[in-house]
């Protein structure tokens, strides 16, 4: 089931989520942000598989745990809803509160958003920018704040250039499956200059910023 969240960007957000937390909170509040966190990304993970299981399973791609059949397409079908209405209670009962809880759900929207088709659009990027985007802003409402917008701009854009680099692994399957988001549209070598120029870019907004 952890497989099947994408369970290394999980870790990636889930740790992001939990050191901005921790710096602006207690330990134990900040752990509960990361909790909501986590199964908002359960649920985004679950759905994304549940989604593309016909195209993977066209794909053989195995290395899924739903086409390998660790998982069954009618367990998914229970947890998806129930992970999604996990992530909202704990968001509103812990402290991200009504607001936190508003963005938080605005970002699972958008990721949804490229679950259900704009992975395969020119705009495959914008649902990362946006929930990406609205990560800090969640987390800094749980204590009545706004980040500051430089944290907002550069967590987007190095979650866009992952994005480029995460699709170029899959990028020949992709295009076999008439999935032509941004990155398969550009190419392999294109997408991964595109990504080092915004991890760069990225971090020159950190650093000038400080």
């Amino acid at each position: 089931m952890l497989r099947a969240t994408h369970f290394g960007p999980t870790v990636l957000v889930c740790l992001l989520s939990f050191v901005m937390a921790d710096l602006l909170q207690s330990f134990g509040r900040a752990l509960e942000v990361t909790f909501a966190i986590f199964w908002g990304q359960c649920f985004v993970g679950w759905s994304n598989d549940l989604i593309d299981y016909p195209r993977d399973v066209a794909a053989q791609r195995f290395e899924k745990p739903l086409v390998r059949g660790d998982i069954k397409v009618a367990t998914l079908k229970v947890l998806v809803p129930m992970a999604l209405a996990v992530a909202l209670v704990t968001s509103w009962f812990g402290p991200l509160g009504f607001a936190g809880t508003s963005v938080h759900a605005l970002a699972l929207a958008s990721a949804s958003a490229y679950n259900l088709g704009m992975k395969g659009s020119r705009l495959s990027t914008l649902p990362y920018v946006v929930s990406f985007g609205l990560l800090p802003i969640a987390i800094y409402d749980s204590v009545g704040r706004t980040p500051p917008a430089w944290l907002i701009v550069a967590v987007a854009l190095f979650a866009t250039a992952f994005h480029f680099v995460n699709v170029i692994k899959d990028m020949e399957g992709d295009r076999a499956l008439k999935i032509y988001g941004l990155p398969q549209r550009l190419g392999s070598k294109a997408s991964l200059c595109v990504a080092v120029a915004l991890c760069l870019l990225a971090s020159a907004v950190v650093v000038f910023a400080r």
